[in-house]
């Protein structure tokens, strides 16, 4: 897709601050022509994680073709629409997406917006509608109403479970489940009813949550995402840990931090690569050099994902008897990262990445990360504006 003009970013984050999650598109002038679109990366994902459509899965030709409703919106009406989703027997198979009646909407290379709500895609043209003007006139006009109903549809969510978080607060100090470092969240979770499960979705009805002490500094999780094994000169957690692990007591296992400023004492570092869009892991034993990539859509797609709505709540941490328990005082609601700081916090040092590798005593390997983490100065450089909010006023 073509760079965004000022404009368009503009009023994407208008769009943003209404907790509108979106996806964009680019018709060609090729595509328009032949009613044809790729299905992007970024596409793909979207549809994925909204849980309306894999492509991963779908089988080629037509028989297999997926048709949605959909809405064409213009400045003071609608169009109805179907939208296509398929793979066609040609080449690869590359997924494709169309929507009709959309070449009355857009010019080539236009960027329309795509929004999945109450069972329908709805778009419209970022580029050519007057964004500003529709949010703030008085007249309800179609789009506007439907940006209103996704505003008051996600405050709703956000509302319960706040609510549910000063409940628990509100009856002070909670015991934690266990002696370890997680159960802050953990200790949480249980209390909101939420079962514990290794899922990469976010934790409550899409609002991902993060826990922490609030007297430690440490840095905090992202998300876990393992390399592009297919990209890598290594190919598997096993390999990494065999070439850089180490003995600890009984333990054979690489537990370490990875950052871009500096190398660690396994001689490892991050460096980016934005000619090839890429995240590389690189070692400084010279028959080695770089051993494992990521690729950066890949790794914007998850922090997308995994924190499209974030509540980081702030627990004090008391001894009660001989056992630790937690006092959650205080949430940080955030939403939509910027994907483009992710890249930027990266090469400043501020996001790193964790090994967790480790080959337990039937001679499996298990890798618990890697995970990508921020440190706390760097939540309000991710994220645009928050809200706090005390627990136990």
């Amino acid at each position: 897709m073509r760079e965004l003009t000022q404009i368009e970013e503009n009023r994407i984050k208008l769009l943003t601050r209404s907790s509108v999650s979106l996806t964009l598109i680019e018709p060609t002038e090729t595509g328009l022509k032949k009613s044809i679109m790729d299905a992007t990366g970024t596409v793909r994902n979207y549809l994925k994680v909204k849980n309306i459509h894999d492509f991963e899965t779908q089988n080629q030709g037509p028989e297999n073709k997926v048709i949605i409703n959909g809405i064409i919106y213009n400045q003071f009406s609608i169009t109805n629409s179907r939208v296509s989703l398929y793979r066609p027997k040609t080449k690869k198979g590359d997924p494709r997406i169309w929507l009709s009646g959309l070449t009355k909407f857009a010019e080539p290379n236009d960027i329309f917006v795509l929004i999945y709500f109450d069972n329908q895609i709805h778009a419209f043209n970022l580029s050519q509608l007057p964004i500003e003007e529709i949010l703030e006139s008085n007249i309800l006009t179609p789009l506007k109403e439907l940006i209103t109903e996704i505003e008051a549809s996600e405050s709703i969510v956000s509302n319960e479970l706040l609510l549910k978080l000063k409940k628990i607060a509100q009856n002070g100090p909670v015991v934690s489940m266990l002696n370890a470092d997680t159960s802050v969240g953990r200790t949480l979770e249980t209390a909101l009813g939420i079962e514990i499960n290794s899922s990469k979705q976010p934790d409550y009805k899409g609002i991902e949550l993060k826990s922490f002490r609030s007297n430690r500094g440490n840095r905090k999780n992202l998300f876990a995402q393992v390399p592009d094994w297919k990209l890598s000169k290594f190919k598997s957690s096993s390999q990494i840990l065999d070439e850089f692990g180490y003995w600890r007591e009984e333990d054979f296992k690489l537990y370490c931090t990875v950052s871009a400023i500096t190398k660690n004492s396994q001689g490892l570092s991050l460096k980016v690569d934005d000619d090839i869009k890429q995240l590389i892991e690189n070692s400084d034993k010279s028959n080695i050099g770089d051993f494992v990539v990521w690729t950066l859509d890949k790794l914007h797609a998850r922090l997308l994902e995994k924190h499209r709505e974030t509540f980081w709540v702030e627990a004090e941490s008391l001894n009660i008897g001989g056992k630790e328990h937690f006092l959650y005082k205080t949430v940080e609601h955030t939403k939509k990262p910027i994907t483009s700081q992710f890249d930027l916090l990266i090469e400043q040092g501020i996001i790193t990445l964790d090994h967790l590798i480790k080959r337990n005593s039937k001679g499996r390997v298990v890798e618990k990360g890697p995970l990508f983490k921020i440190r706390p100065k760097g939540i309000d450089l991710l994220f645009p504006s928050s809200n706090i909010y005390d627990l136990i006023e």
